[in-house]
């Protein structure tokens, strides 16, 4: 079930960065001239995602609320998708999240894992390798007996011909195996905060003497 769904903003407001938070994470599609950025309003984590038109001056074109923080986010390299990874220890045993796919033309959001995975899987890093080809590096199912676990991951290689037809739901078990691998938790924020420093900053004419 889709746990995160897009608003209909339009991008008028003055600060286009105003709902989307203190920056944590930023990814750019520069062919399309897109930033989107993650972001943390005030005692919460990252779990909003504006994606920002940035020809000219910044304009948001929509919103996305997650259930979860996000931790990775991909723009795809043909079609018009962002793939957004979320995810969270739940304090006792398990790593849950989603891997959600947001179109950013009809702004469906789709839930990619399937019901293999009762809590999801918390998702820590997105590639995309081709227009077919998705990276995806996760965390542990749980840490039950496993110290390791908040520092490793598993990685997978998920494999469809066209991303932009695949269906809610439909990542199983076998898609996202893969070898244990390690797994950094990196913070983005300082790069982040500086991405959106550049685009807010005030820009100054020079005079020609």
């Amino acid at each position: 079930m889709t746990q995160a769904a897009p608003t209909g903003r339009d991008g008028s407001d003055d600060d286009p960065f105003a709902a989307i938070g203190d920056p944590h994470l930023a990814v750019t599609d520069r062919r399309r001239a897109l930033l989107a950025v993650a972001g943390a309003h005030e005692y919460d984590e990252a779990k909003t995602v504006g994606v920002l038109d940035v020809t000219g001056g910044p304009r948001r074109r929509l919103l996305l609320t997650s259930q979860f923080p996000v931790h990775a986010m991909a723009f795809h390299p043909h079609h018009p998708l962002l793939a957004v990874g979320t995810g969270d220890y739940d304090g006792g045993y398990h790593f849950e999240g989603e891997l959600l796919l947001l179109h950013l033309e009809t702004r469906e959001v789709r839930s990619l894992i399937g019901p293999d995975f009762g809590f999801g899987r918390q998702v820590l890093a997105l590639e995309w390798l081709n227009h077919q080809d998705l990276r995806v590096l996760m965390a542990p199912l749980d840490d039950w007996e496993d110290a390791a676990a908040h520092r490793e991951g598993h990685v997978a290689v998920v494999h469809r011909p066209d991303w932009s037809a695949v269906g809610a739901g439909s990542l199983t078990s076998r898609d996202l195996a893969g070898p244990r691998v390690p797994a950094p938790r990196p913070d983005h924020r300082e790069a982040a905060r500086q991405s959106v420093a550049r685009l807010t900053a005030p820009r100054v004419r020079h005079r020609h003497t």
